[in-house]
Formats: structure tokens, sequence, C-alpha cells
């Protein structure tokens, strides 16, 4: 594609996504009774895009949200929008031999990025495979309910975001809305998120969740220390993912995402991949590492060892 018909593209993008938020805007706004609602809608819809907005406007962003959920949920809540870390490129890994299927994983995920309740929502699926059929998505168990796990004759496999560099997400979304990182998590603006759903039926992984329902999070349950790109509660009708906690860390350097803190037996890992002394770098270079759908050339930075 030339560099006109990329700025053509671009224009096409920009222009759909102003009609679309002003038709749903106008419709929010009708249906808002309070002026001080109506103005809150009226902003949210008409912000920039998160990467075109300048210090101040982002600053005033965060306020309005902070203010609108502290109120919403009847405690404090923080909105933070730390960047990239420099030097740092994430990698997951995650050990199918010490994996018992416990799925922890799925609900520390729930609690630590305020993953609706009813519906339930969650970013994390672990399936049940045959140990005589080894890595093969063809016999996978979704829904599997044992009494106690692991089970004899089986395996256990967690799947969400790959956080694809070379991700087919972020490519066909019309609206920019998700994008890739310097640090190579995938985000999504919720904000600028139209619910098309082009991104679900682009990722080879499943690992993108639509919010069909207002999304019910108990006060009580909400964490209150949020990030604009990660866990800050979100409105009905957009798609949402994994991002490696990013309000963890990025927040905190060295923290890891919460499936990796309740995990029980220690399968999974996480770290920077450009850092030569790092555990991820250590696993990649010492174990039988492979992927998920290698042959699409998607390039996850999440790692399956035995």
């Amino acid at each position: 594609m030339s560099d006109e018909q990329q700025k053509e593209t671009r224009v096409f993008k920009q222009t759909r996504r102003k009609v679309l938020k002003g038709l749903a805007a106008g419709a929010a706004v009708l249906a808002v009774p309070t002026p001080q609602a109506s103005a809150s809608v009226w902003e949210a819809f008409f912000q920039k895009h998160f990467r075109e907005m300048s210090k101040d406007e982002l600053v005033r962003v965060l306020a309005r949200l902070e203010k609108t959920y502290s109120r919403q949920y009847g405690k404090e809540v923080t909105v933070s929008a730390t960047p990239p870390i420099e030097g740092v490129r994430f990698g997951y890994g995650l050990d199918l031999s010490r994996c018992i299927g416990c799925r922890r994983c799925v609900y520390g995920c729930v609690e630590e990025n305020n993953l609706s309740r009813e519906p339930q929502l969650h970013l994390i699926r672990v399936v049940r495979l045959q140990k005589e059929k080894g890595v093969d998505l063809d016999y996978a168990e979704h829904y599997y309910n044992p009494e106690l796990v692991p089970e004899p004759g089986y395996f256990y496999m967690p799947i969400s975001c790959q956080q694809c560099e070379n991700s087919p997400c972020t490519k066909v979304c019309p609206v920019q809305a998700t994008w890739k990182e310097k640090d190579g998590i995938v985000v999504v603006d919720y904000n600028w998120c139209i619910g098309c759903r082009y991104c679900m039926a682009s990722c080879p992984y499943g690992a993108r969740r639509f919010n069909w329902r207002r999304p019910q999070i108990p006060a009580e349950n909400l964490n209150p220390t949020t990030h604009y790109l990660g866990n800050r509660p979100r409105p009905v009708g957009v798609v949402e993912k994994c991002t490696f906690c990013i309000q963890r860390t990025r927040e905190q350097p060295g923290r890891y995402p919460a499936c990796q803190e309740v995990c029980p037996v220690g399968a999974r890992k996480f770290g920077n991949l450009l850092d030569p002394k790092s555990e991820m770098r250590a696993l990649i270079e010492n174990k039988r590492v492979f992927i998920l759908k290698e042959d699409l050339n998607t390039r996850p930075k999440f790692y399956y060892f035995f």
C-alpha cells in the first residue's frame, strides 16, 4: 500500500469513528437526565484517541474517570496511564507439566482486573487435554468438572491473549482502538472501541471477550487501583482482553500479573524478554518451548514448555 493510500485509510477510519461517536453520543445524552451526567457522557464520547491526547488533556480525562468511578462505586478509585518502561518487552511462560487445571488463575484475573461477575466474563480459559493425544486442540475440553484435579491421563493448558508481535487483531480494527505498545502489550482504548468485534473474529486464539450487557462488579469487590488501558471498569458493548495486568507490571517493575501470583504450583513465569538475566530468557534458552499456532506467524510472546 502506498503512502497516499495509507493516509486515505487513516482519514477514513477517523471520519467513520467521528460519525459513529456522534450518533452514539446523541443517543446517550438524550437518555441521561441530569446536566452533570450529560456533560460527562458528552466528554467521554468526544475525547481524542488516547495516543493523540496531550499531557494536560490526559490528566483531565483521568480526573473525570476517577470522579465518575468513585461516585459509582462509593470508594476512591485511581486511574493511571503509566507508559511502557524503556528497555522492557514482556513475555510469559507456562509450564504444562506443572499446571493442575485448578483455574485459580481464572478467578485471580477476575478479581484483579474488575471483570464482570454477572454475566461472568473470563479472560483466561483452561482446557483439558489427553496425555496420549498431546497438544491437539481438536480434542480440548473446555468444560471439565471433576471432583479433584489433576486427573490421571490428562494435562491442562490455560489460554489467554498471546500478546502477538504480529497481531492480527490490531490490523482489522476500523477505528484504531487497539494497538501494540512498546513493551509488547496489546491494549484497547475502551472509549474508542465501537464493539464491531472484528478483532474477535481475527484472533486465532479466541482471547478477546465482548460485553453484551453492562458489567456487574459489586462495590466491595472492585479493585480501586486501575489503569486507563487495563482494569478500569469498562462500559457495555466493548471488547476486552488480557493486558498482563498492566496496572501492576508497569506501576511496580518486577511485580507479576495476578494469575502468576495465585498459581499454587509455580507453573507460570513472567519477565522481560530483553533482559539476558531474566527468568523468561533462561527458560526460552534452556527449556523445550513452543508457541500456539506457530504456522500463522503471529509471533506470540506467550511460551509453553514441559
